[in-house]
C-alpha cells in the first residue's frame, strides 16, 4: 500500500489553472502552456470588474483551448436571487447543446446553481467555489451527494489541514488549491463588508475592497486589513505529496496578460523542473518580475506561519501591482517618479490607491532607466478656479501658465512640463498633482516578445471556423412545490454569546446561543434541550473533532435544535434516529430534530433551499443582504419554513486572520467616519460596524409573506464605541446589486 501511494505520488501532476478576465489574458495564458483556463461571462461571475466575456466569444476560446489540450472552467460563482434563476439556466443551456463548444466545468457558489445547471442540461462537471467555504473535512462527503467533483479549498488552510481534507476525499472528487494571488482579509463567502457599505456585495461579484481602505486606530492610521498576495512558490512542492490535489490555482481574473503568462509560467517550472536548483530559481525570478503585490505564504506552513498583513514598514505597499516607487515634487509643485525598476513604452502605473482622491492610471509614452525621471503630468480632471494668489483665472488660463516675454501664452508639454517662451514654471494646481510620497505601482506591461506570442495566438483563434451563435434559450426552472405552513406560531429568536441572567431572562421568545466547546460546562441538562444552539460561520479541519466530541456530548444531554451557519456542517452532527413526536423523559418534553440553515449559509434562492432539504435541514434563515422584492419572492415557492434577521449587529465579515495592532473592541474608524469593532471567537476574528440593523417596520410585512422565525443577533457594543444614532435596513431598500 505504502508503494503504491508513492508511486501515486511520483506520477502526481496537478493541472495549472489560469485566469482570465479579458482576451489578451486568456490567450497569454494558452501562449504560457495553462492546463486550464478559468473565467467569467458578464453576469454571475465573482468578478464583475473583470471585462469578461460574451456567451459567443466563450464558446470560440472553449474551441481555442480544447485545440490545445486544455480546459475551459466558467465561473458561474455569485449569489442567485429569485429572479436570477431563470437567467442563469438560459446561459447554461445555451452551452449545453449538442455540438456546441463547452466549458469542461462551471465553478459555483450557490446550491441553487447546482440544479440549475443540473435542470439546463450540462454536462459537465461542477466545481465548488471557495466562496462556498467548504470546511471541516466532513463536508466533502456533502458536496459529492450534491453533485460536486471538485472542491476549491480556502485560502486559510495549512498544508497539514490540506492533506487531512485530501484523505477523506471521496473518490469521485478532487480538491483544487491556491498557489498564488490576492488574499482577502475575511474567509471568503463570510464578508458583508461592502454590502454595509452599499450594497455591492462581494458575493456577487461587486466588492468596493473596503478591506483595502485606510482605518484610524486612535491617533494611528493604516491599511491595517490589507492583505499582501498569497505566493507559495517553492513550497509548491509539498503540494505534489498530495495526490488528491488536482489542480494548483492561480488568483488574478482582474489583472493583465503579463501577470498571467508569468505566474503561469513560473509555476509550470515549479511543477515539472522542480527538482532542478537552476530551474527553481529561475521560476523565482519570473515571479518577482509577474507585477503582483509582495507575497506572503500565509498559513500555509502550521510550524512558520506568516501573517499576510502590513507591519509599521508596509505601508503603502499593498496596493495592487509591483511597487516601483513613491511620488516627488519639485519646489514649483510638479511632480515625477524615479522608478526602482526600468519602464518601457506602454507599461501601466497606478498612481495611488484606488479609494485616494488623486488616484489614476498612467501609461508609460516613453523607456525610462532605473532610478531615470518620469515626469507625471496634471490629472486631466477639472481644477480649480482660483490660483493660490486670490487672482480670478479661469481653468484655461492656468493651464496655459504666465505670459512668455513676447506676450504670448506658454502652455504644458506631454511631459507636464511648462513650454512656454517666458522661461517661467506655471502655477500648478496641487489638488490636481499627487503629493510627494505616494505609492506608484507597475499593474500591466506589454513586452514585445510577450505580444508576439500572444497576436500568433489570436491569429491562430482567427483561423479557425467561425462558432455560430446558439440562438436564444427559453429555460425556466423547475421550482418546488410551496411548504404549506400548519398552525405553527411565529417564532422571536434572540442569539445571544452567553447564557441570559437576571432581567436577561424575560425575553419572551426562543433563546439561542452560539456554541462554543467550553460553553456545554457552564450550561445545566434542563437548558439543554430548550434552546437553539448556533454552530459559528466556518469550523477549520483542526478543530474538527473537537466539535465532533462537543456536539455527541449535547445530542446526548438532549439537545436537538441546531442552527447550522454552513451546509457541510451537517456531516458534523451524530446520525439521528427517528423518535416519536411526543416522546417525553419524566416530565421533560423532548423535542423533535429542528435543524436550521444559518443566514451565514447565504440562502437567496428556493432552489438552493431545495438542496438544502435534500440534506435533511428542516429550515432556512435566509441570506441578510437580500433586498425587499428578493425577502418577499422566497417563501412563494419555498419547500421549507424561513427565517430572516431583523435586529442585532450583523458582522462586518468573519476572517482567521487577526491584524497586529488590533485590539478586541477597540473602535476603528473609516476614512468617512464609520466605526467598527472587531471581537475573537474561537481561531476568527469577528468585525461588527457600530450601527444595528433594524428591519421592526417591516415586520408585518414579513410575516404576511410567510416568514417564521424572525432573528436578532445580541451583541453588546462595546463602552468604547459609541453609539451613532442610526440603525440599517441593509438593502430592503435599495436591493441586492
Amino acid at each position: 500500500m505504502q508503494s503504491d501511494l508513492s508511486q501515486a505520488q511520483k506520477n502526481h501532476r496537478p493541472e495549472i489553472l489560469a485566469p482570465a478576465g479579458d482576451r489578451q489574458a486568456f490567450l497569454a495564458a494558452l501562449a504560457a502552456g495553462a492546463d486550464a483556463i478559468y473565467m467569467g461571462l458578464k453576469h454571475f461571475s465573482a468578478r464583475m470588474q473583470a471585462s469578461n466575456f460574451a456567451v459567443k466569444e466563450t464558446m470560440a476560446l472553449a474551441d481555442l483551448a480544447h485545440a490545445h489540450d486544455a480546459k475551459l472552467y466558467l465561473a458561474f460563482n455569485t449569489l442567485l436571487k429569485p429572479g436570477d434563476l431563470a437567467a442563469a439556466g438560459r446561459l447554461v443551456e445555451r452551452f449545453s447543446r449538442p455540438n456546441t463548444p463547452s466549458p469542461d466545468a462551471l465553478i459555483v457558489q450557490d446550491l441553487g446553481m447546482v440544479e440549475v445547471a443540473r435542470q439546463a442540461g450540462f454536462q459537465g462537471e461542477l466545481h465548488l467555489s471557495t466562496l462556498a467555504a467548504l470546511s471541516p473535512t466532513a463536508g466533502l462527503q456533502t458536496a459529492s451527494q450534491l453533485g460536486v467533483s471538485r472542491v476549491v479549498l480556502p485560502r486559510e488552510l495549512d498544508i497539514e489541514e490540506i492533506k487531512a481534507m485530501a484523505e477523506v476525499c471521496p473518490e469521485d472528487m478532487d480538491l483544487e488549491v491556491f498557489v498564488h494571488g490576492a488574499l482577502c482579509y475575511a474567509v471568503s463567502g463570510r464578508c458583508y463588508w461592502s454590502t454595509a457599505l452599499g450594497g455591492k456585495s462581494g458575493l456577487r461579484g461587486r466588492c468596493v475592497q473596503p478591506c483595502r481602505r485606510i482605518y484610524a486606530r486612535g491617533r494611528h492610521k493604516d491599511r491595517f486589513f490589507s492583505c499582501f498576495d498569497l505566493g507559495l512558490d517553492l513550497m509548491v512542492k509539498t503540494l505534489l505529496e498530495v495526490p488528491r490535489v488536482a489542480c494548483w490555482k492561480i488568483e488574478g481574473r482582474k489583472k493583465g496578460a503579463h501577470y498571467v503568462y508569468y505566474t503561469t509560467t513560473a509555476y509550470r517550472i515549479l511543477r515539472d523542473q522542480g527538482r532542478d536548483p537552476a530551474m527553481r530559481k529561475e521560476a523565482e525570478a519570473i515571479l518577482e518580475r509577474a507585477l503582483g503585490r509582495p507575497t506572503s505564504r500565509s498559513r500555509f506552513l502550521p510550524q512558520s506561519r506568516q501573517l499576510p498583513l502590513p507591519g509599521p514598514k508596509d505601508a503603502g505597499r499593498t496596493g495592487s501591482g509591483l511597487f516601483v516607487g513613491t511620488v516627488a515634487r519639485t519646489p514649483e509643485g510638479t511632480a515625477y517618479l524615479k522608478p526602482r525598476v526600468p519602464l518601457i513604452p506602454r507599461d501601466l502605473l497606478r498612481i495611488g490607491s484606488e479609494d485616494e482622491k488623486h488616484h489614476r492610471i498612467l501609461k508609460v509614452s516613453k523607456a525610462v532607466p532605473k532610478a531615470g525621471t518620469l515626469d507625471i503630468p496634471p490629472d486631466s480632471g477639472p481644477f480649480p478656479k482660483k490660483s493660490p494668489t486670490g487672482k480670478s483665472t479661469s481653468f484655461r488660463d492656468d493651464r496655459r501658465g504666465p505670459k512668455g516675454k513676447d506676450g504670448k501664452d506658454g502652455k504644458y508639454g506631454k511631459s507636464g512640463k511648462f513650454q512656454g517662451k517666458g522661461g517661467k514654471r506655471p502655477f500648478v494646481p496641487r489638488g490636481k498633482v499627487p503629493p510627494s510620497g505616494t505609492p506608484v505601482y507597475l499593474v500591466d506591461r506589454q513586452e514585445p516578445q510577450l505580444m508576439e506570442r500572444i497576436n500568433a495566438m489570436e491569429a491562430e483563434a482567427q483561423r479557425r471556423p467561425e462558432i455560430k451563435s446558439p440562438g436564444e434559450s427559453k429555460f425556466q426552472p423547475r421550482l418546488p412545490e410551496r411548504y404549506v405552513a400548519g398552525k405553527e406560531p411565529v417564532i422571536d429568536m434572540l442569539v445571544r454569546r452567553s447564557p441570559p441572567k437576571g432581567k436577561d431572562t424575560k425575553f419572551r421568545g426562543q433563546l439561542a446561543l452560539w456554541m462554543s466547546p467550553r460553553l456545554i460546562d457552564q450550561v445545566s441538562r434542563t437548558f439543554l434541550p430548550r434552546t437553539w444552539w448556533w454552530l459559528p460561520p466556518v469550523i477549520w479541519p483542526d478543530e474538527e473533532k473537537l466539535w465532533r466530541a462537543v456536539l455527541l456530548r449535547m445530542v446526548k444531554q438532549g439537545a436537538r435544535t441546531f442552527v447550522l451557519n454552513a451546509p457541510w456542517q451537517m456531516a458534523l452532527l451524530p446520525e439521528r434516529q427517528p423518535e416519536p413526536q411526543r416522546k417525553t423523559e419524566g416530565k421533560r418534553k423532548v423535542p423533535d430534530w429542528q435543524i436550521l440553515a444559518g443566514p451565514f449559509c447565504n440562502i437567496s434562492n428556493v432552489l438552493a433551499v431545495e438542496s438544502l432539504a435534500g440534506l435533511g435541514f428542516t429550515g432556512a434563515i435566509v441570506s441578510p443582504e437580500l433586498g425587499r422584492d428578493d425577502y418577499l419572492a422566497l417563501p412563494q415557492h419555498s419547500p421549507l419554513p424561513l427565517g430572516i434577521v431583523t435586529g442585532g449587529f450583523w458582522p462586518a465579515c468573519v476572517s482567521r486572520h487577526t491584524p497586529a495592532p488590533i485590539k478586541q473592541r477597540e473602535p476603528l474608524t473609516s476614512p468617512k467616519g464609520e466605526v467598527y469593532w472587531p471581537r475573537t471567537m474561537g481561531q476568527n476574528l469577528w468585525l461588527f460596524p457600530s450601527w444595528p440593523v433594524d428591519l421592526s417596520e417591516h415586520r408585518q410585512t414579513l410575516e404576511n409573506a410567510g416568514y417564521r422565525w424572525f432573528v436578532t443577533v445580541d451583541e453588546v457594543r462595546p463602552k468604547e464605541v459609541a453609539d451613532p444614532g442610526r440603525t440599517t435596513v441593509m438593502n430592503w431598500d435599495g436591493g441586492l446589486l
